[in-house]
């Protein structure tokens, strides 16, 4: 398939469109990357394979997406070599592209593993996520000289949406997390309403008062409070 004709343009801005709206749709994130993978396979040629690699703080891999096992491997053998191509994307290179593995001296362990899995391609493209999760798209191909400019092009949009689709998640995470810590700490503020016969003005400076003292999140301070309910504190 040539991108080039209007046929496979017009297919790559429809696939494009579903995607925008699956990233505001109530999806969970795998249901997302998922989506974005799979249209990368289907509409960027020669792209054999693909996935999402993040990188969490302390260097723990985690592999999503992937199209069907062989990413996840691949990952693995990064993340034991220490060396790779998606590794490298998505703590540093925007992109990063090998054309024939077995004629790369990047990566001198994981290249030859590679290609006795038979991938002799990879492109792998950064993921602007956040501070604390490094990430990578990548696609693989079995042939050789894959990748031309376009490849890139529509890797590198696709790569947005999936960015787009983790932060989005991540944004949904944190507000979750807000809203559990504002019910906790409104808890804790009624078991010391209830016990002490204060405020809530007066109930809410004691759990501060108590943070402050104990060096402790005011979160946790109340979620002491509402442990130690029914007992005398």
């Amino acid at each position: 398939m040539e991108v080039s004709d209007a046929s496979s343009r017009h297919r790559l801005a429809v696939r494009m469109a579903e995607l925008a709206r699956q990233i505001a749709a109530p999806r969970t994130l795998d249901q997302v990357l998922a989506d974005v993978t799979s249209a990368a396979v289907e509409l960027i040629p020669r792209a054999d394979v693909a996935g999402v690699l993040l990188i969490r703080r302390g260097g723990e891999f985690e592999s999503l997406a992937d199209t069907d096992g062989l990413a996840a491997r691949l990952d693995r053998l990064q993340h034991e070599f220490g060396e790779g191509p998606c590794a490298q994307a998505a703590l540093g290179e925007t992109i990063v592209r090998t054309d024939d593995l077995r004629d790369e001296p990047r990566w001198p362990r994981y290249a030859p593993a590679a290609v006795e899995l038979g991938v002799l391609g990879g492109l792998s493209f950064k993921l602007y996520t956040a501070d604390r999760t490094a990430g990578a798209l990548n696609l693989f191909s079995f042939k050789a000289g894959a990748w031309d400019t376009e490849a890139e092009t529509i890797g590198t949009v696709f790569a947005a949406h999936a960015a787009a689709a983790i932060l989005a998640a991540r944004r949904g995470e944190q507000l979750q997390s807000a809203v559990s810590t504002r019910d906790r700490i409104g808890q804790a503020k009624g078991i010391i309403m209830e016990r002490y016969g204060v405020d809530d003005v007066r109930a809410f400076e004691l759990l501060r008062m108590l943070s402050q003292e104990s060096q402790a999140k005011l979160v946790d301070i109340a979620q002491r409070v509402i442990d130690s309910r029914g007992t005398e504190t």
